[in-house]
């Protein structure tokens, strides 16, 4: 792709202009937002994204369309994953309902830094050393691993990181609004909010770690990534209070994601072994046998994943509430609403008591 410096201002800009709008218009007067408000800039986000992903067709050619596509879905289902983990985070310091976009507005800023920092890190390693496809591919599988048989349940307020702050940070126990600082008796205290927010960031960077290499895994273009990025991470916030019951049932989530993260280091194998200089393999040569997987094959392979894990989760869990309604129903006592057998059920009651009365 031909990009240059101005288009990356340009993007650049447009970006932060994109989240100080949404801070000043949505973010500074706290508040729960409503499904209706949610719905509409989510669906708005998702829209400008798929927009954004046709005009690179159009411009640069369908290949490089076609890898936005992907990148932007693999990204977009990370992103959802990583708001589960926000959710955990936010119920383990108990953030009030209406302090929770400010929150996840910081916490988003903070994933998209990070992953400029590793997006300019990647695209440095990749135009230099041909061999960090190995490298790469190796963490997406082990990561892959980690996503399937891993767990969620532990709550990063309660890890060691987190711990290691407390002891440095003196820490007051209750909220102040949304003041990530507070004065008390002459002494400066941090509120959980900041606690909170630090993490969030936390949790940012672990994320990152498997975010980028992902996407590396479905193009070269660092443009491509940044993008993809950005516009996964655009209305997150909206997606957070849209879908935030819908969560809990995504119970296969974690699983479809590490089917395509093990798909992305399968590819990138795939790729370093087809470009191989690494003298211990092949002495040095590249194996041009090593068949390179095509982006549309890896883009259906993804949305297809996606779709199945989501449809498979959302039956999983219908299932398992028709179950407990059973079981429920069967534990409830039986009352007759029948008058007649309630009569019919006293006059044997009373037969059986008369009967078993001693006779004057």
């Amino acid at each position: 792709m031909q990009v240059t410096p101005t288009i990356w201002l340009i993007t650049i800009a447009v970006t932060i202009l994109f989240f100080v709008y949404e801070f000043f218009a949505h973010v500074r007067k706290p508040h729960e937002p409503t499904i209706g408000e949610s719905a509409r800039w989510s669906a708005f986000y998702i829209g400008l994204a798929l927009l954004f992903g046709v005009g690179i067709g159009v411009v640069s050619g369908w290949t490089f369309g076609g890898e936005y596509f992907a990148g932007y879905l693999t990204e977009k289902a990370l992103s959802i994953d990583n708001l589960f983990v926000f959710l955990i985070v936010m119920t383990g310091f108990a953030v009030p309902k209406k302090y929770q976009q400010k929150v996840l507005m910081v916490g988003i800023i903070i994933a998209l830094i990070l992953r400029g920092g590793f997006i300019a890190i990647g695209a440095g390693l990749i135009e230099n050393f041909s061999w960090i496809f190995y490298i790469f591919g190796a963490l997406l599988l082990f990561l892959a691993y980690k996503q399937a048989f891993g767990s969620h349940e532990s709550n990063p307020a309660d890890g060691k990181f987190m711990q290691l702050v407390r002891r440095i940070l003196p820490v007051t126990d209750e909220y102040h609004g949304d003041k990530l600082t507070v004065k008390k008796d002459g002494t400066r205290f941090v509120t959980p909010m900041l606690l909170t927010i630090i993490a969030i960031g936390f949790v940012d960077l672990i994320f990152a770690v498997d975010s980028i290499p992902a996407i590396y895994g479905l193009t070269n273009e660092a443009y491509i990534v940044f993008t993809a990025n950005a516009f996964a991470l655009m209305g997150l916030r909206q997606l957070f209070f849209l879908i935030g019951g819908l969560l809990e049932r995504l119970v296969y989530l974690a699983q479809g994601l590490a089917v395509i993260l093990a798909f992305i280091g399968v590819k990138l194998v795939f790729h370093a072994l087809h470009v191989n200089e690494l003298s211990f393999i092949n002495g040095g040569q590249p194996l041009l046998w090593v068949p390179e997987i095509p982006i549309w094959f890896s883009l259906l392979f993804i949305g297809a994943t996606i779709a199945v894990a989501t449809v498979a989760s959302l039956l999983k869990t219908r299932g398992d509430d028709a179950r407990n309604d059973r079981d429920r129903v069967r534990d409830e006592p039986v009352i007759s609403a029948d008058p007649e057998d309630r009569i019919e059920g006293d006059s044997a009651d009373q037969s059986t008591g008369s009967a078993a009365e001693p006779s004057k």
